[in-house]
């Protein structure tokens, strides 16, 4: 079973910059998308074979998520129940006959950090969730997750240290979620390698490799010795972030 993940930063200019093609040529059982940045009826993009699920956010141009997926879920939720947080189109639950899929847009502690504290209530919250979710059946988990979790993640570590994605405090809650069961997939398979898939638009950034590694494929441990590949394909054009790729066998 193949997933992909990737924040499109606005879906509708990514299906300018050839989003259709890149769909279908990574030929996903699950396609979890993070900041769409859209609302229902603005754009019509469906897949044969394919249905779709998706949570916008209340603010017009922002956040958002979706799937789109092979396979019929058993249910589907939008969220994690709490009001503080779902009104920003974050989350998509998927409950699946063995596992359940997570797509996940974490909130960015922001320029200033003025952000901060409110990412570590999310943070708290959501490991919650998925806390719960893993009592049920096993947990993929993907998404935008905002964190460079090591320094191995990211280009500039020193110099980063305290700015939003790579404050101690994140780090810890990033930490924190895989003490309590979970596994980083990408980072699990390749301890050594360094790879971004999150390249700011400035500075020439991306043709630097001046990048940082936010987008991840977690899983619940239990599903350790069924991860088969995983991978980010920096190569793929169309946002400042790159697909990342999970081949699991459930």
């Amino acid at each position: 079973m193949k997933l992909i993940s990737w924040n499109v930063n606005g879906l509708r200019a990514c299906v300018g910059k050839g989003f259709e093609e890149t769909f279908k040529t990574l030929d996903a059982d699950f396609f979890c998308l993070q900041e769409t940045k859209m609302q229902a009826g603005q754009l019509d993009l469906q897949f044969p074979g394919y249905r779709s699920y998706w949570n916008y956010a209340d603010k017009k141009g922002y956040s958002g998520t979706a799937i789109y997926t092979r396979h019929e879920p058993l249910s589907v939720s939008y969220g994690m129940g709490i009001d503080e947080h779902d009104h920003e189109g974050r989350i998509v639950t998927l409950e699946m006959p063995q596992f359940f899929l997570v797509c996940v847009y974490t909130p960015n502690a922001q320029d200033g950090l003025r952000r901060l504290d409110y990412r570590m209530t999310w943070d708290d919250n959501f490991r919650n969730y998925l806390l719960k979710l893993d009592q049920q059946k096993p947990v993929i988990v993907c998404g935008d997750m905002n964190v460079a979790h090591e320094e191995i993640d990211l280009k500039n570590p020193k110099t980063n240290r305290k700015n939003a994605g790579f404050t101690d405090e994140e780090r810890q809650q990033f930490t924190t979620l895989l003490d309590n069961g979970f596994t980083d997939t990408f980072r699990w398979l390749h301890p050594e390698q360094v790879t971004y898939s999150w390249w700011s638009y400035r500075f020439q950034a991306r043709q630097k490799n001046a990048g940082w590694r936010i987008d991840y494929f977690l899983v619940s441990n239990r599903l350790q010795q069924q991860i088969v590949s995983a991978d980010i394909h920096t190569d793929i054009l169309g946002s400042d972030h790159c697909p990342v790729e999970l081949t699991i066998n459930v």
